[in-house]
């Protein structure tokens, strides 16, 4: 019985230390979580105060600072070199900057082509955290109508979430983005991509 003590006692400062362990590690992963809900949330509850009632004309400014909420959040340059792929890496810094630029205009006007869909209620089914990585699914529901859309994101080094990529009813933003650019890539070339988007954000 004696011989029994030391394992039996052993064991179990194993087991305590283990909880002990797991436990903060969990508590990181909830903080994390729930400020990433909050974050998305607070983004939603900004949009529709300032969108108002249904019918509601906006001035330049509201439209403006919906833009701001709306796309703040957003890593245009993430986004912007996935959908590059290695054209990304060839390029100077001065001419990715040009090009994320770009490509933020695009995103941003096509923001408020239907301001409709942001008075959809949105219900969040899961939000997964892994390091500085998140995973978001929500269920948004405008009249009778769900569509599921997820969110990716990452922490950046200055202490934010942001979002990487929109998947929306089970199509990739970035990955979307990526099979246009890439065509025009393989067929015209580079120039001719940047061409195509500055004539696109000039309209």
């Amino acid at each position: 019985m004696n011989y029994f003590k030391p394992i039996i006692s052993f064991i179990l400062y194993v087991s305590v230390l283990s909880l002990l362990l797991i436990r903060p590690a969990e508590s990181l992963a909830q903080k994390n979580e729930d400020a990433v809900r909050q974050l998305l949330e607070e983004r939603d509850n900004e949009i529709k105060e300032l969108m108002g009632p249904k019918g509601t004309d906006y001035t330049q400014e509201q439209r403006a600072e919906l833009q701001d909420i709306i796309n703040n959040i957003i890593d245009y340059r993430d986004m912007a070199q996935y959908a590059l792929q290695d054209t990304y890496e060839s390029l100077s810094e001065e001419e990715r900057d040009e090009f994320v630029e770009l490509f933020s205009t695009i995103i941003r006007d096509q923001s408020l082509t239907n301001l409709d869909i942001y008075r959809a209620d949105v219900t969040y089914e899961e939000i997964t955290v892994n390091g500085d990585e998140a995973e978001v699914e929500t269920m948004a529901q405008l009249e009778n109508v769900r569509t599921p859309v997820g969110y990716q994101m990452k922490y950046t080094d200055s202490g934010e979430w942001v979002i990487t990529d929109m998947v929306i009813d089970d199509v990739s933003t970035a990955e979307s983005y990526q099979r246009q650019f890439q065509n025009i890539i393989r067929q015209k070339g580079y120039d001719s991509l940047l061409e195509t988007l500055q004539k696109r954000a000039a309209r």
